[in-house]
């Protein structure tokens, strides 16, 4: 039979490389992680609330909506009876409004998208002499307030004779210079010099390479700024309230901005602004739950690099 030795000792270098206990949790982690937390569900709590007495108010009648709690729905269930009467006031108007808005969210965002991306990708990937210093003038538009700008843009489209028409909303929603920077640091991750080259080497020239290599691979980086400028078109108030006077070229929130301003000469004005503002924010939540992945993927691949 043969005898079990006993095992030796750890050596010192043994024991140091020994993986050590993950340390418990103190006081201090968990009154961090607390706080982190309490600050966070208030920031919800805060956010959510408006559209939770928003969805509460599409459900009453003009009287509930003076006389009930805000944040009880009605006994009744109003919705379809709202929507209907929202759709039919004024000829219809509020429908016109939306497509308005629509045409300039989704075109000034497609153009601005292209347009950001064309240049991000040119200051990324083109060597061309004071580079850096237009860039930093293009990025420099960003520390301008938007509200800064408007009545230099409306004294400039009234000098060509542009105002109250689609191209006074439209022409300067179409620049982006956060794009720009958003497109360029995405650009210089995601597209490879040696693709480009192979590319060149094949005989595509400068704008069929941007087209068929760069702006396919940057494609997540163009969502995440598509959905930036369209959120930031659908709901800009102050332009189109500048340019814009014909009520048939109104954005919807230029529309029940003049509604609610009529509330004393028509109280239903106060249901139609209630149900509008829901009805709203749907297309913008229809856009986010089926683009959020990429939209994420692409913000944080555009942070990163």
């Amino acid at each position: 039979m043969t005898d079990v030795l006993p095992a030796a000792p750890p050596t010192a270098e043994e024991r140091r490389a020994a993986p050590k206990p993950a340390p418990r949790p103190g006081t201090a982690w968990w009154l961090r992680r607390g706080t982190a937390t309490t600050i966070t569900a208030i920031a919800a709590v805060y956010t959510l609330l408006p559209l939770v007495w928003l969805l509460f108010g599409v459900t009453k009648t003009l009287p509930e909506l003076y006389g009930s709690n805000g944040f009880a729905p009605s006994a009744g269930f109003h919705v379809l009876d709202n929507v209907r009467d929202l759709f039919a006031q004024d000829g219809g108007l509020f429908g016109r409004w939306m497509l308005n808005t629509a045409l300039y969210a989704v075109g000034g965002a497609a153009v601005a998208t292209l347009l950001s991306v064309a240049a991000g990708y040119a200051f990324d990937k083109f060597d061309f002499r004071w580079r850096e210093k237009w860039y930093a003038l293009v990025i420099g538009g960003v520390l301008i307030p938007h509200t800064a700008i408007i009545v230099p843009l409306y004294l400039m489209m009234a000098e060509i004779r542009m105002t109250d028409t689609v191209w006074s909303v439209l022409l300067p929603v179409m620049v982006n210079p956060f794009g720009v920077y958003l497109a360029r640091a995405y650009s210089s991750g995601a597209i490879p010099d040696e693709l480009l080259e192979a590319a060149r080497l094949d005989g595509a020239g400068e704008l069929r390479t941007f087209f068929s290599v760069g702006l396919r691979l940057m494609a997540p980086g163009a969502l995440t700024i598509f959905l930036f400028q369209f959120i930031a078109i659908w709901n800009n108030f102050f332009l189109p309230l500048v340019m814009i006077t014909d009520n048939d070229l109104f954005t919807i929130g230029q529309g029940l901005f003049t509604w609610n301003s009529a509330v004393g000469q028509n109280p239903d004005y106060t249901r139609m602004v209630v149900v509008g503002s829901a009805v709203a924010t749907i297309p913008l939540i229809l856009l986010f739950i089926p683009l959020q992945r990429r939209w994420r993927a692409g913000l944080a691949e555009g942070g990163v690099r």
